[in-house]
């Protein structure tokens, strides 16, 4: 019981003096810009930040806030991440039983007989527990603690990387199916008049009015119409099923809301500081969490050049009766401080701890390089959409005016003014303008999402 004591008093004391080798973590430091480049001449709007807005907020057409939903509840991608999560809880909780004792029960029956010298021996049996706890007396296991919950976190903002980037994919596939949508109405109708047309023009041909030149002229209207309007079909009936798939779901039709040029958004996002843009993207947050877990990693791989001290205590009871097994001369027990320090490994311990400084100055670079790039992309994505929101504006503007002169063409021609050359070049000028028009409105909204995305939103729920 003296040595028991003993033990137990050096525990206490190798406890009270443990400590946690290898660097504390802190945040390195980085270049942020006073404001984000792309920004546009006026100032933001006031209140609250474009990346903290709710996703609901930022896309209103109900249609496509449905999908958004169905999308976060079934996309596989955030169910494995999902999982990915409970795997790191899972590693917290057995890296952290190191920190505890652990307590063995063993029991065993024996009989050993031989008919020549033994026939009758007595069956024997016993019962121990043993209890064994290594003094984390350098911070090793407190070091892999630290790294798991680290991963941990990590995971969890891994998950809201899945998440912002699926609402972003989402939101731009819908935007790019009621682009289709629009162009295809509008072949359809443009089909519809050529018709017309080609069908006018057959008459005046055959009445004499005009040369076969002008019934072809309408063919090649025709066609070039048909022809987009198969392609457009193709395009459609692809992004469904890109956004079926996105949705957890097998291939087909989406349900659609407000038409592409409906889609309410703001001229003006308010972009807000960038130093908040380094704890709003998950994606910062996910690398400096690896960061986090290098830096345990050094202290873990340093505990390895000291001393290891464990503790271990055995009691048991050994008798060939059941009601003896707790007391009289079958008991035993047993305690013991041992210290393991390592003395030659072939250099695997030195460069175990060279390769824990260089995974963790690996993660510095990676997480310096995040921040950067999340500058970039939010400035990208300001100019992207400034930009093509201006090109829109003006493609509309030549839409309208081709669509002018297209019907003042027309007018002519039936009043035989002018050949039928002149309503062929602005019909198709008219044409090409109200796809480029089509495609402009999809390039504006996906710069919004990207901008959106960019400042680290949708992961909000």
């Amino acid at each position: 019981m003296t040595r028991l004591k003993l033990s137990l008093a050096i525990l206490v004391v190798l406890s009270a003096f443990a400590c946690k080798v290898g660097p504390n973590y802190q945040r390195p430091a980085t270049t942020v810009p006073a404001e984000y480049r792309g920004l546009p001449p006026t100032p933001p709007p006031a209140g609250e930040q474009f990346g903290d807005m709710k996703w609901w907020t930022v896309f209103q057409d109900e249609a496509l806030q449905k999908l958004i939903k169905t999308a976060l509840q079934n996309n596989y991608d955030i169910r494995i991440a999902a999982a990915r999560i409970v795997e790191a809880q899972a590693n917290v909780g057995i890296t952290k039983a190191n920190l505890y004792p652990w307590l063995n029960g063993a029991g065993s029956i024996t009989n050993e007989r031989n008919q020549f010298t033994t026939p009758n021996a007595p069956t024997y049996g016993s019962l121990g527990i043993q209890l064994s706890y290594i003094v984390d007396f350098w911070g090793q296991f407190r070091r892999e603690t630290e790294a798991a919950q680290a991963q941990l976190l990590g995971s969890e903002y891994a998950q809201n990387v899945v998440r912002t980037t699926l609402v972003s994919s989402v939101a731009s596939n819908y935007f790019l199916l009621r682009s289709y949508d629009y162009q295809l109405t509008y072949a359809q109708d443009t089909i519809k008049a050529d018709e017309e047309i080609l069908k006018l023009n057959n008459i005046r041909f055959k009445g004499g009015e005009a040369a076969i030149m002008e019934v072809y002229q309408a063919e090649v209207l025709l066609q070039a119409a048909q022809a987009q309007e198969i392609n457009l079909r193709g395009l459609i009936e692809q992004t469904e099923n890109n956004i079926s798939i996105l949705l957890g779901e097998n291939p087909g039709p989406v349900v659609r809301g407000l038409d592409v040029a409906a889609q309410p958004h703001l001229p003006e996002v308010p972009a807000g500081l960038p130093s908040a843009l380094l704890e709003r993207r998950p994606d910062v947050r996910v690398a400096e969490e690896n960061l986090v877990s290098a830096n345990a990693n050094v202290g873990v791989a340093k505990a390895a050049f000291f001393p290891q001290f464990s503790l271990t205590g055995l009691f048991g009871a050994q008798s060939i009766a059941l009601s003896t097994f707790t007391a009289g001369p079958g008991t035993f027990w047993a305690a013991g401080l041992a210290v393991a320090q390592p003395i030659y490994q072939g250099g695997r311990i030195r460069s175990q701890y060279k390769l824990a400084w260089a995974q963790r100055d690996e993660a510095e670079l990676i997480y310096k390089k995040t921040v950067n790039q999340a500058f970039g992309d939010v400035s990208n994505s300001l100019t992207g959409y400034t930009q093509a929101r201006q090109y829109r504006i003006k493609i509309e503007e030549q839409t309208n005016t081709y669509g002018a002169a297209a019907h003042l063409a027309n007018v002519r021609f039936l009043g035989g003014y002018t050949s039928f050359l002149e309503v062929q070049y602005n019909e198709q000028q008219y044409f090409t303008s109200q796809l480029q028009l089509s495609a402009a409105w999809y390039s504006e909204l996906a710069n919004y999402v990207a901008l959106y995305q960019a400042l680290g939103g949708g992961w909000q729920q």
